[in-house]
């Protein structure tokens, strides 16, 4: 089964895409935070054929939630609602961090100058960090 992932920020999405069999994800694209937001995303779960979505949990150090965390779970109660799939949480603190230093430290991102948005990465992160945890733990 495809999985989605999805940095929520309040300016950018970051999207991520697991293959088919569901075991990684790869960094995908990223959405401006526009009022047309839900309805892309409706149309590439549809398109891609996703049947579960993982969204970053927005928390700070504390572990309280962040300003976004509402909005970001209120566009996974409307995934659920009218895409029909199962949305789940996954913490992403300091997923962004670890997504600045990868295309840095990536040798053959560098020679092939492949640009990896942050915002995808870290999606790919949240949603590969979702899969690990639930098929192996």
């Amino acid at each position: 089964m495809r999985h989605l992932g999805i940095d929520y920020g309040s300016k950018k999405v970051g999207l991520a895409l697991s293959d088919e069999a569901g075991t990684m994800g790869f960094p995908y694209k990223i959405l401006s935070n526009t009022p047309r937001l839900l309805e892309e995303l409706l149309a590439l779960i549809k398109t891609e054929k996703v049947g579960m979505v993982v969204i970053g949990e927005s928390r700070n150090l504390a572990g309280e939630d962040n300003p976004v965390a509402k909005y970001a779970k209120k566009l996974g109660e409307q995934l659920e609602e009218r895409a029909h799939v199962p949305v789940a949480y996954e913490s992403e603190v300091f997923t962004s961090i670890e997504a600045r230093r990868m295309p840095e430290s990536h040798e053959k991102s560098r020679k092939l100058r492949v640009y990896v948005p942050v915002d995808a990465s870290a999606a790919a992160l949240i949603l590969t960090s979702y899969i690990s945890r639930t098929n192996h733990g």
